[in-house]
C-alpha cells in the first residue's frame, strides 16, 4: 500500500506548524521550509482544518496553528482524513463482503498487515513526530560544528 503525497505532506505540514508552539504560521513559510508547493498546501489545509487539527486566523499576523495539543493527534487520524481507507485490500474493510472468503487463503495475512499499519500509525502522535524532527535537526547541527 502506498500513501499519497496528501497524507505525507499533510503530516509534514502539521509537524511544521506544531513545531512553532502555538504561534500562527503562514502557509508560505511552511511551503518554503518543507519544499511543498504553496498551491498544494492550500488544498491540504482544508481537510486538516475541517478535521479539527488546525485553526486559521486571517490578517497580517494570522496563519495556522494546531487546534489540539500535539499529543492528542495521531498519525492514524491524519492519514485517514487525508487518504480515507488504509486497508491494503478491500476484503479487510469492515463493510466489505468478500466473495472469496474461505477459499482465498490470504485474508488473514491482509488483516495482519492492516492491523500492523493501523497500530504503528495509532501509536505515533504528532508530538512524537515533532520531537523526532527536532532531534534530527539537533543531530544535523552537531554534525556541522
Amino acid at each position: 500500500m502506498w500513501l499519497s503525497t496528501r497524507a505525507q505532506y499533510g503530516l509534514r505540514a502539521l509537524i511544521d506548524i506544531g513545531r512553532h508552539h502555538g504561534q500562527f504560521v503562514s502557509l508560505r513559510d511552511v511551503s518554503r521550509r518543507q519544499g511543498i508547493s504553496h498551491h498544494y498546501l492550500e488544498q491540504l489545509v482544508g481537510p486538516l482544518r475541517r478535521a479539527g487539527f488546525i485553526r486559521s486566523v486571517r490578517g497580517a499576523h494570522g496563519g495556522y496553528r494546531l487546534a489540539r495539543p500535539p499529543h492528542e493527534i495521531t498519525a492514524y487520524e491524519v492519514v485517514i482524513v487525508m487518504e480515507g481507507s488504509l486497508a491494503p485490500v478491500a476484503c479487510v474493510e469492515p463493510d466489505h463482503a468478500c466473495q472469496a472468503a474461505g477459499v482465498c487463503g490470504t485474508q488473514a495475512l491482509w488483516k495482519r498487515v492492516d492491523d500492523a499499519l493501523r497500530d504503528v500509525l495509532d501509536r505515533s502522535t504528532l508530538r512524537d513526530l515533532i520531537l523526532e524532527a527536532e532531534s534530527g535537526d539537533h543531530a544535523r547541527l552537531l554534525q556541522l560544528t
